[in-house]
């Protein structure tokens, strides 16, 4: 199995889909342990003395003001981990959890944070051993850090609330962790505080969507190029030369994506015969590499702001390396909070485009010659009709998932936490955004592939017969009278989300953006 080495100097996103999808082992390096155990000498250094120093002798936010005496600290430590552990509403999903211990596991290894190495390994044995603790879906307003949400899982370690095992089965975090022989930990000065006091889930939800969205990207810029060529349009607009001289690198690469899916097609360039005169295709069809351009460049933002989080140690107060314990405010949100809001936009706007291409294709006065709804008999097939009003109701919902959540704040903690960045809440609408997506995308295949084939008598591009050829394997039916619709759908929106539409298209032109 793969092994993940946490080191001090942050992790990859590969890494984190390894462990959140893959079920990698994790382990410490020397160096990470090493570092814990020098951080954690500082903390009970400061523990010791007269002088309250916050989250180590202190209660928390606007409780901050008490010392708190010796024989009560690790009570504290247990206290807030169970007071924090307040989450409701729907379980979030298996590696969205593993994702976020990970990353909790990845700051706490930095040797910021004054944990024990023995607490740190603990937290490795616990993902290593498939246990996965109930996070609930509410409880995290981004800051300081998803405290909720982190709070369940250090509540695990605990011993306490509930998990799920490797076989599926949610039971008893304590009887888990009795069978997979892992002692619960007990918490001493500053950990429960350091366990839970991070961006890790809004983190990880970014990762993941990140991979998923650069896959559907891809997906889009060639369901695009067979609309582009069942509407037998023009691909000049698809020139290097054009999109060089606005030198936006995703515009290039999705034109150069659905210059390569084309290549060959005999198709395009029926614009301009008398049978269908054009002077130029639709904004839908000639912009799309500009849309999906855009999209590409906001991720690429997102991609480099993960990067600098994934090598951060995100805590309140850090073990600085001269010995010092500051109190920060590292732990916002609103880096995170941002460009998961931007994604959910770009996400929006692109399905939007989708859903205007598949409507084209459907519409008999601007198709160029394609039957009504791409109907086998229209009038008595209804061909894709409703199958548009459910793309239609996905995009949407889309639209209202972009509204950003970052421009939200709640205050809480009697006002000391006074600016919130509701990060949480713009990952979780994010991943529900990311799943429309897929099958907005899914439909326009689903059209796009239906036109081309009622084009008699022209030849498709090679890359779109191998993309035809490999959805119809895989249960995406072809043009024909009415069926029931929806095992169609849901076997194109399998094809997308697997890859295998990608896949199939690299296998003809080589590797696309």
């Amino acid at each position: 199995m793969h092994t993940v080495v946490v080191g001090t100097s942050g992790t990859t996103a590969e890494d984190v889909i390894a462990v959140a999808r893959g079920n990698a082992r994790v382990e410490l390096s020397g160096e990470a342990v090493a570092a814990l155990g020098r951080a954690r000498e500082i903390v009970e250094a400061l523990a010791a003395k007269p002088e309250p120093v916050y989250g180590v002798s202190t209660g928390f936010g606007a409780l901050a003001s008490r010392h708190i005496s010796p024989e009560l600290r690790a009570q504290l430590q247990r206290n807030i981990v169970r007071s924090h552990a307040a989450g409701m509403g729907p379980r979030v999903e298996r590696e969205v959890v593993r994702a976020l211990m990970f990353l909790r596991l990845k700051t706490v290894a930095s040797g910021h944070t004054g944990v024990r190495p023995s607490v740190a390994q603990t937290m490795a044995d616990v993902l290593n051993a498939g246990i996965t603790p109930v996070v609930h879906e509410y409880g995290s307003l981004g800051c300081s850090g998803d405290l909720a949400p982190l709070s369940h899982c250090a509540l695990a370690l605990m011993g306490e609330g509930d998990a799920e095992g490797p076989d599926g089965t949610v039971r008893p975090a304590g009887e888990l962790l009795a069978e997979a022989g892992i002692a619960p930990v007990e918490l001493r000065e500053k950990e429960g505080l350091a366990l839970l006091n991070g961006t890790d889930g809004m983190l990880g939800m970014l990762v993941m969507a990140l991979a998923d969205l650069g896959k559907l990207y891809t997906s889009a810029d060639i369901t695009a190029a067979l609309t582009l060529e069942a509407l037998l349009g023009t691909e000049k607009v698809l020139q290097p030369e054009l999109h060089a001289i606005r030198p936006h690198p995703g515009q290039g690469a999705s034109a150069a994506n659905m210059a390569a899916v084309l290549k060959g097609s005999g198709l395009t360039g029926h614009f301009q015969e008398e049978s269908a005169p054009r002077v130029q295709d639709a904004y839908s069809v000639r912009c799309a590499p500009q849309v999906a351009g855009a999209g590409r460049d906001t991720m690429a933002h997102a991609a480099l702001v993960a990067s600098r989080e994934l090598a951060a140690a995100v805590d309140n107060p850090v073990v600085l390396p001269d010995g010092r314990v500051e109190s920060n405010g590292n732990f916002h949100g609103a880096p995170v909070a941002y460009v998961l809001d931007f994604l959910a936009i770009a996400a929006a706007d692109l399905g939007s485009i989708a859903e205007r291409r598949t409507d084209r294709l459907l519409d008999k006065n601007r198709s160029h010659g394609l039957p009504p709804f791409l109907a086998d008999d229209a009038g008595v097939d209804s061909g894709l009709m409703i199958a548009q009003y459910t793309q239609a109701a996905l995009v949407s919902e889309m639209k209202r998932l972009a509204v950003p959540a970052s421009a939200d704040s709640i205050p809480s903690s009697a006002m000391q936490e006074d600016h919130v960045s509701m990060g949480w809440s713009a990952a979780r609408k994010l991943r529900t955004a990311v799943d429309n997506l897929t099958r907005i995308v899914a439909i326009e295949l689903y059209a796009a592939t239906r036109a081309i084939e009622l084009r008699h008598g022209l030849t498709p591009a090679p890359a779109s017969r191998a993309a035809i050829a490999a959805a119809r394997a895989a249960g995406v039916e072809g043009p024909g009278p009415d069926r029931f619709l929806a095992p169609d759908l849901a076997a194109a929106d399998a094809f997308v989300r697997s890859g295998a539409l990608v896949d199939a298209v690299e296998a003809v032109t080589g590797p696309l953006a």
